[in-house]
């Protein structure tokens, strides 16, 4: 991977990582044996990632969530699936290049893949819209999950958009009312559906292809209602209150795992995704493997039993 600039909380690293480049280049020009100073120095390096990494608060993770170096969903297909076909169009209005669907393989599962797409430059994020999907998107993705139960196969949707694209143009072609109709009819597809939110999970552009059997995060990702700066903006009249709103929406993996909202919190290489794309998808996909093995084997009445069930029990209120 590129050099890419570090975030805040990574300097003291990346300070290190600097006077390890030096000793290294001093020890050649001068010809000196410091390799004992190197080792230390590298120990260093690896004990002090390893204590910032597992001490991560809400706001650091959600950097690490939109890092423009993370693996995207064509990343992973790339990287965990084969045989990837996109399909394209919605039938009704267009294409949307910030949701790529198609059919692919994973393992031994041949399935269905809906997915939120990101460009690492202007010219590919202008392309993808930054993965804000339109409502042809989301059209898209149950015209191609509608296949995929037609031809009993599982559904696999990566998750990894700030929000739907709230423009004029979206509203007038009713995005509001293709996600509402993605979330009841997900509900009712009767075939398995695993989500991965793979880096920013916002608001109901992210929960208009995330109603399914398995709901899983990558360590570093997160799933809110809000933005952290949205949050802000409202609540504190300013967005620099981000941090304060990340911690208070308990939007981190963590978190939405401890209040069973997700079934499971897949790991991260040490650093984040972007330091290893090779390993987080190997993670991914031995998480999507898992799922899927257990799902297949329910039969379609228990699918829809559990599925229901699982989505009533969110947000229950107790009363003395």
């Amino acid at each position: 991977m590129k050099a890419h600039q570090p975030l805040d909380f990574e300097k003291p690293i990346s300070d290190l990582e600097k006077q390890l480049e030096e000793l290294k280049r001093h020890s050649k020009l001068q010809a000196v044996d410091l390799e004992r100073e190197v080792q230390a120095m590298e120990c260093k390096i690896e004990a002090t990632r390893k204590q910032i990494y597992e001490n991560l608060k809400a706001w650091e993770r959600v950097q690490l969530a939109r890092h423009i170096a993370r693996p995207f969903a064509l990343d992973y297909l790339q990287l965990a699936f084969s045989d990837f076909i996109e399909i394209h169009g919605d039938r009704l209005f267009g294409d949307d290049h910030a949701m790529p669907c198609g059919f692919a393989s994973l393992d031994h599962h041949r399935c269905v893949v809906v997915s939120h797409q990101k460009g690492r430059d202007t010219k590919e994020n202008i392309r993808r819209n930054f993965g804000s999907a339109h409502p042809e998107g989301y059209r898209k993705a149950l015209r191609i999950m509608r296949l995929g139960a037609k031809f009993g196969l599982p559904i696999v949707a990566l998750i990894d958009t700030p929000g739907a694209y709230p423009g004029v143009g979206a509203e007038e072609r009713h995005i509001s009312e293709s996600i509402a109709v993605n979330l009841r009819e997900m509900m009712l597809l009767s075939t398995p559906i695993v989500a991965v939110v793979i880096g920013e999970g916002g608001s109901g552009g992210a929960l208009g292809i995330g109603v399914a059997d398995r709901v899983l995060m990558l360590e570093n990702a997160y799933y809110s209602v809000i933005s952290p700066e949205g949050c802000a903006a409202i609540l504190w009249r300013h967005r620099s209150h981000a941090p304060e709103a990340a911690e208070a929406l308990k939007l981190t993996a963590r978190d939405l795992n401890e209040l069973k909202l997700i079934d499971e919190v897949i790991p991260e290489p040490i650093g984040g995704a972007h330091r290893d794309h090779a390993q987080a998808a190997a993670n991914l996909k031995t998480a999507l493997t898992t799922h899927l093995d257990q799902l297949v084997k329910k039969s379609k009445k228990q699918l829809l039993e559990e599925r229901y069930h699982k989505f009533r029990e969110m947000g229950q209120i107790l009363e003395s």
